[in-house]
């Protein structure tokens, strides 16, 4: 049997149904057009709590001019039918006078994490997604927050606004989900010609070698050397950047592409896990054809040639 979640609309709608939910509160942020990815974040979420809320929110402040704020797909019905039997008891898809119900004028800076990367190519990214991420989990109040790991940069930005604006919520990261051929899951692959879908699966093939390169001993810059190796093998795919950082403080270890991340000047402690590795993370940003890609892999780095 297959239970379809409340949809609310207003922010006293939301007030309201909140009121109703007793226990834990999971919160899952979307912008909707819900694939399996988003999906396995509202089954984590039940797994942790009480009650799920879903949000659903094409934002239009982490959008700059010329991106595809007005293309984005916005398919509230068959995300509602996606929702039904997978954990969800509220959905707030409010519209943007319901989040921003006045101009914007307070700003969040998330810091040097958001200008690297993603946010030297987007500059104004990251701090839409800080202030509707704050918004929101003000606004929902959930004991805790679930955010996919395909998007990792955004979530070393919310754990670093958060913790450093005590925002008393608990941030949980879920594992990218792949399709049957490696490609990791997102909205924009339905952009995809076929033939560019076929050549997307070299992003996770040159991932993983840059991770088998690092186990072999390889540093950072030998790493994202065989990661570029791969796409630029495949043609017909224009890096923007391939980058190693460091999983814990987000510091570029080695880059390259053609927006190639400038590699920190005064990297902070290394992130240390078992067995003496560097934590670090090997992150793509890629256009297939005309549609921009993002994926990345954890990449355990030997702690003296991490910066190799």
């Amino acid at each position: 049997m297959t239970t379809r979640p409340r949809l609310v609309r207003t922010r006293t709608e939301l007030a309201d149904a909140l009121g109703a939910l007793g226990g834990a509160r999971a919160l899952v942020m979307t912008m909707g057009a819900l694939h399996e990815g988003h999906l396995q974040l509202v089954r984590e979420a039940r797994a942790l709590a009480d009650h799920v809320v879903v949000s659903i929110f094409v934002n239009p402040t982490q959008f700059a001019p010329g991106e595809d704020f007005d293309a984005y797909p916005r398919t509230l019905d068959a995300d509602m039918e996606a929702l039904a039997g997978v954990g969800a008891d509220l959905v707030w898809a409010p519209g943007p006078a319901d989040v921003y119900p006045a101009p914007v004028r307070a700003t969040i800076d998330p810091g040097p994490v958001a200008r690297v990367l993603e946010g030297a190519s987007r500059p104004t990214h990251f701090a839409g997604v800080a202030l509707v991420c704050t918004k929101v989990v003000n606004l929902v109040r959930p004991d805790v927050a679930l955010y996919g790991l395909k998007d990792a940069q955004q979530l070393a930005v919310l754990r670093t606004v958060f913790e450093g604006l005590d925002v008393p919520v608990r941030l949980h990261p879920v594992p990218i989900v792949r399709d049957h051929d490696g490609v990791a899951l997102s909205s924009r692959n339905r952009y995809l010609a076929a033939d560019e879908r076929a050549r997307a699966r070299a992003l996770p093939e040159a991932l993983s070698l840059a991770v088998a390169a690092a186990r072999g001993g390889a540093g950072a810059a030998l790493a994202v050397e065989a990661a570029r190796e791969r796409i630029e093998a495949e043609g017909g795919i224009a890096i923007d950047y391939i980058a190693v950082v460091d999983d814990g403080t987000f510091d570029v270890l080695a880059g390259t592409g053609s927006a190639a991340p400038q590699v920190a000047a005064n990297p902070g402690p290394a992130t240390i896990v078992e067995g003496g590795l560097r934590a670090c993370r090997v992150l793509v940003a890629a256009r297939v054809g005309g549609t921009r890609l993002i994926d990345n892999m954890e990449l355990p780095l030997v702690c003296e040639e991490a910066g190799a």
